[in-house]
């Protein structure tokens, strides 16, 4: 099965028009199932994704929960084959000597695809300890504004189904280097820093990330794990956000577009007109 074949799910759809009529049409969905992320064979979160690069989710994980920075802490990531499902609804990682707080790892409640810090006791207990973020470099409101549509345009399961979050890595000159979709904004963006893990290419200090709706604090925070000194969306921010941004040195932009942007944090990496 293909990765956007098991994004999807086909459904049959009553279409009613409200001037009369209606009539029934095959339809699809974008797929959302449970996956369980396993550490060394023992189960840290279950998070409701759509199924598809679940070996990045995974590596994404650990790398926004601290718990990996290299390619060579880990030795394996293998996916188990599930009973009732044949995509397989659990990923192992076998870590390469890396140390694991479990009582800080492991979350005890589902997170939904809404929000991925459900289950933390409390906001303080997601601040992870990361550097500042590093880029000392410009960029033009031109390029940062044409971003949306390259975005939009590689969205093929969205395309489809009209149901998925995406984030997209963009090197500085504007080209899309990787984008991943989910039903879960921050399953996206952990599937992008499990790609960047995997091919050595964190810290991403020198990209810019775009995320298709709002900018919560958890998508700054991943950010800063992957070392993102750029964070544009086409929504809107949340105050903290907007404060987490401010303290990690990263450029936040929010309701990109068209031609217009806001700028919230650090906006000496955008270049400004006189």
């Amino acid at each position: 099965m293909s990765a956007e074949n098991s994004a999807m799910a086909a459904v049959q759809v009553h279409k009613v028009n409200t001037a009369g009529g209606s009539s029934e049409v095959g339809d699809v969905t974008a797929r959302e199932e449970p996956l369980e992320i396993r550490v060394e064979g023992r189960s840290v979160a279950v998070v409701m994704r759509t199924p598809g690069h679940d070996e990045e989710l995974a590596t994404g994980f650990l790398v926004s929960e601290g718990v990996v920075q290299r390619p060579r802490d880990i030795l394996e990531v293998s996916q188990c084959p599930s009973t009732n499902n044949k995509h397989g609804n659990i990923v192992d990682v076998l870590l390469g000597g890396a140390v694991v707080n479990w009582d800080s790892l492991t979350r005890h409640v589902f997170s939904a695809s809404s929000c991925g810090l459900c289950g933390k006791t409390s906001i303080e207990s997601v601040f992870q300890q990361f550097p500042a973020v590093k880029g000392d470099w410009q960029v033009s409101p031109k390029l940062i504004a044409g971003l949306p549509d390259k975005l939009r345009a590689a969205q093929e399961t969205f395309s489809k189904t009209g149901g998925l979050h995406a984030s997209g890595l963009f090197d500085l000159d504007g080209n899309l280097v990787v984008l991943r979709e989910d039903v879960g904004r921050h399953n996206a963006l952990d599937k992008i820093l499990g790609y960047a893990l995997q091919r050595n290419l964190l810290p991403l200090d020198r990209h810019i990330l775009l995320v298709s709706g709002r900018v919560s604090f958890e998508i700054i925070q991943k950010a800063l794990a992957g070392g993102i000194p750029l964070v544009a969306a086409i929504s809107a921010p949340s105050s903290l956000a907007v404060d987490f941004a401010q303290e990690a040195g990263q450029t936040l932009i929010g309701f990109l577009r068209g031609e217009t942007m806001n700028v919230y944090t650090h906006p000496q990496r955008v270049e400004m007109s006189s």
